[in-house]
């Protein structure tokens, strides 16, 4: 379960810099101007005021860090983020076996985007180990990851 909870820190503090980037003046509320501030540093120049008003206007009031952070969770809870996960993962899976070489996710998590340390592999491998072939089950990780424990065989 260290895993889990190592996924848990990670995925609060992208959300803490997440909302730091949108609330582009730091004022600790996230506005119209941080809005079309933000995308536009992202390129998209020509944001109409009402799309911005209509951004605003999904929160109940003025979106401080405890309200982006309860959009930011019923937006998960309107997808279904078990199956876009397990998506991602069958990319890794051409012969949609349902497994992944250990040895390669591995490799992907401690080389790219935030990479995973040494001690978060030990982590995952107690909480997830692959199977005496080394392959690990993509959909028990994906299950934990969205529900919060281990689905019963």
């Amino acid at each position: 379960m260290g895993f889990l909870l190592g996924f848990i820190d990670v995925r609060d503090e992208v959300q803490r810099q997440a909302f730091t980037i949108i609330d582009q003046n730091r004022d600790g509320i996230i506005s119209k101007d941080d809005l079309r501030d933000v995308l536009a540093s992202m390129g998209q120049l020509n944001v109409k005021n009402e799309e911005l008003e209509a951004m605003v206007k999904e929160a109940s009031g003025p979106i401080n860090f405890t309200v982006f952070l309860t959009m930011f969770g019923e937006k998960l809870k309107g997808a279904d983020p078990e199956d876009v996960i397990v998506s991602a993962f069958k990319v890794l899976d051409p012969d949609a076996t349902g497994f992944i070489k250990k040895d390669f996710l591995q490799e992907l998590l401690t080389t790219q985007c935030d990479r995973f340390s040494a001690e978060e592999m030990k982590n995952l491998w107690a909480a997830f180990p692959p199977d005496v072939a080394g392959n690990v089950d993509y959909k028990q990780i994906c299950y934990v990851i969205t529900h919060g424990e281990e689905k019963e065989e």
